[in-house]
């Protein structure tokens, strides 16, 4: 039987203050939403943009995408009120901004679970303070309720004082660091956003780089980006060939009793069948994802 994955290929912030951008989100094929109450809208526009996410959700705009709120922290004048606000709502998940320590995970889940409706609703954790790199392997293993990571590369570049460069070599550590952090503690984890959105050809170079470090999707910040990351995220035609081809020859190996498995002239021990067993299931999510 294969594992269930659910697609994180594609990862769309979206200012809730934004009412147009709430709307039009509705047809996109991003196969996550982030609502953003946080860093996307300013001091004056937190109230509305609570309201205008209540109203969007309520109204069941995002009936095909996975969505995500992230929330401000707790330490703002906004943070408390976002939660309270997110009680009776059906989203899939909040965003945990600034996260430091796994102290920070708890104190949320601890108010969430004030609220019967968000006792069991799964926490993201954004990684984008030194101290939360320092402190991720923590941070991951905090609680069972924690989902996802997602890399805060804009907050980390500031605190670090690296530059954005295509090959992101100042970031290649922490980047590495939080892969292993999240499969450690079998989360998913969704690549930096890439902040040039006229540079298609260098944001398809980020998707490639992040895909082969090990990340399960890109965070986006423009719709013209989701097309490229769901490409490049997903098993293309050949991995789905190939992982049908592994799982057929160890089944059959098995069967007959053999101890070693080639497959196109490559050895394949149990560690490959599982790897396949898991593009094939992404794969099959992928195809419900767009059947809606």
């Amino acid at each position: 039987m294969l594992l269930e994955l659910r697609p994180r290929r594609s990862v769309l912030y979206l200012p809730a203050s934004n009412q147009r951008a709430l709307e039009k989100a509705r047809i996109l094929p991003a196969d996550c939403l982030i609502l953003d109450l946080e860093d996307a809208v300013a001091p004056s526009a937190k109230a509305v943009a609570r309201q205008q996410i209540t109203e969007a959700i309520e109204q069941q705009y995002y009936n095909k995408c996975e969505v995500i709120v992230r929330i401000n922290s707790l330490d703002t004048p906004w943070g408390h009120d976002d939660l309270k606000a997110m009680a009776s709502l059906a989203i899939d998940g909040i965003l945990i901004p600034k996260v430091n320590s796994a102290s920070d995970v708890l104190t949320v889940i601890d108010l969430l679970d004030h609220h019967d409706k968000l006792a069991t609703l799964p926490i993201w954790i954004m990684a984008e303070t030194i101290q939360g790199i320092q402190n991720i392997n923590d941070i991951a293993a905090a609680h069972k309720r924690v989902a996802a990571i997602v890399m805060g590369t804009s907050d980390l570049a500031k605190e670090m004082r690296v530059k954005h460069t295509l090959d992101r070599v100042g970031f290649l550590a922490p980047l590495t660091h939080c892969v292993m952090a999240a499969r450690m503690n079998n989360l998913d984890i969704i690549d930096g956003v890439f902040l040039e959105l006229n540079d298609l050809e260098s944001f398809s170079y980020a998707c490639k780089q992040g895909h082969s470090m090990g990340f399960d999707g890109k965070s986006l910040i423009h719709p013209k980006q989701i097309e490229e990351a769901n490409k490049i995220f997903a098993p293309s035609a050949a991995d789905v060939t190939h992982a049908h081809a592994v799982i057929e020859a160890w089944q059959k190996a098995e069967v007959e009793g053999i101890a070693v498995v080639v497959v196109n002239g490559k050895l394949v021990e149990n560690l490959h069948y599982e790897e396949a067993r898991r593009v094939l299931s992404l794969a099959d999510a992928i195809v419900e994802r767009n059947r809606g």
